[in-house]
């Protein structure tokens, strides 16, 4: 079942940056989802993403699309080739933005504003059942939040920085340059990764911890007040090359918290890693 509203306003602004024309529109939907394992995607480019974990049956959205545009001619153009696909098969609810820029590969090869003529930016805010799994995506000018939730996550943000609070779930988050931080109301139960190229990476766990924590940074410190023993040097992969088997490290180093458990890797190339004890 899908619920929908939507609201718009245009305004002319006299802003230095080129891009005078302003149209704002407020989008609103629901899907209700049965009961089985839920799941909710968002594909986004320009703006933010904050999901929040709520109890019902329902994942509500509430998008506001700001288009500015050097003139309304432009701004005709950014409304017919920027698109949002919001749609739900069975209980996989998506949201994708859709562009002239986007590549088939999902990749993106933008040229910026100035050669377009316009700008589209699309800010989430999602109400989920706390257990639907997560995959969320964005690229340029917002950050990622996600809070009260126990899924699965997949969680990737380009230049911007991920904030999960009081999650359950376990997965994966990476932000190429931006801060990732983790706080968790329960220890992940399954193997979780969580990394940046150019920012800090701080996760918080519960009292009790019991994982093997394994660490890479080429920049940075690593700082963790769990009690920690040592593991083991890890293995080195081995791939064959012209017949013959090429030997290398991936760069991590280990120690388990209490009597280990799931695998946690946090990878950090310029920045610190923190490991700490969340508050009660």
């Amino acid at each position: 079942m899908l619920k929908c509203c939507l609201t718009l306003s245009l305004a002319v602004c006299l802003g230095a940056s080129g891009l005078d024309v302003e149209e704002k529109e407020t989008i609103q939907k629901t899907f209700n989802l049965a009961a089985a394992a839920r799941e909710l995607r968002i594909d986004n480019i320009d703006g933010a993403i904050h999901v929040a974990g709520q109890a019902g049956s329902d994942i509500e959205f509430v998008i506001e699309k700001t288009l500015r545009a050097e003139s309304r001619e432009k701004i005709d153009f950014a409304r017919q080739e920027v698109k949002l696909d919001l749609s739900q098969k069975e209980n996989v609810v998506r949201a994708y933005v859709d562009a002239p820029w986007r590549c088939r590969d999902g990749g993106i090869n933008y040229r910026g504003w100035r050669f377009h003529g316009y700008r589209v930016r699309f800010d989430f805010e999602v109400k989920v059942p706390p257990s639907t799994r997560l995959f969320l995506r964005t690229v340029n000018d917002g950050e990622i939040r996600v809070e009260n939730t126990a899924g699965e996550f997949d969680i990737e943000n380009v230049n911007g920085g991920i904030e999960m609070t009081e999650i359950a779930g376990s997965g994966r988050a990476y932000a190429l340059n931006g801060k990732v931080r983790a706080v968790f109301s329960q220890n992940p139960k399954a193997e979780s990764f969580f990394g940046s190229l150019n920012g800090k990476v701080e996760a918080l766990f519960r009292e009790g911890l019991s994982a093997d924590l394994l660490f890479k940074t080429f920049n940075g410190n690593v700082y963790t007040d769990f009690p920690v023993t040592s593991l083991p040097s890890r293995p080195p992969i081995s791939e064959r090359r012209d017949g013959k088997y090429v030997y290398k490290s991936d760069g991590f180093f280990g120690v388990r918290a209490g009597n280990g458990g799931p695998e946690l890797r946090f990878d950090a190339f310029n920045g610190n890693i923190h490991v700490l004890k969340g508050q009660k």
